[in-house]
């Protein structure tokens, strides 16, 4: 059974961090491309960033710039997302996402094969 499962997510203030995990299993790691989706309520849903073939390329989104960074820990199957100088316009149900090859996925979220349950992070100002 494919299973992402989130964590770390909660209440911040402004201009905080958070570090998001995702543990991956079910599937072959080493091969997939794992990464972070969020959503606020009424908006679309945000391609955040990706990891390419467990330790490999990383890609980012657009409005992250320079505040997040992922990472990942192939001997654990894990995925990172750490966030910082965090603001409210970051309040969202961040979702941990996954395709079986590489991150294809992030030029198009119709690709995703799997997603976790999503983790709420709200950021308080």
């Amino acid at each position: 059974e494919v299973q992402l499962v989130e964590s770390g997510g909660g209440l911040v203030q402004v201009g905080g961090s958070l570090r998001l995990s995702c543990v991956a299993s079910g599937f072959n790691f080493e091969t997939s491309g794992v990464g972070w989706v969020r959503q606020a309520p009424g908006k679309e849903r945000e391609k955040i960033s990706c990891i390419d073939s467990s330790e490999g390329p990383t890609y980012y989104g657009d409005f992250p710039k320079g505040r997040f960074t992922i990472s990942s820990d192939s001997a654990k199957n894990m995925v990172y997302l750490e966030m910082f100088g965090l603001v409210p316009e970051d309040t969202a149900v961040y979702y941990c996402a996954a395709t079986l090859y590489g991150c294809n996925w992030f030029q198009d979220t119709s690709f995703i094969h799997y997603w976790g349950q999503g983790i709420q992070v709200t950021v308080s100002s």
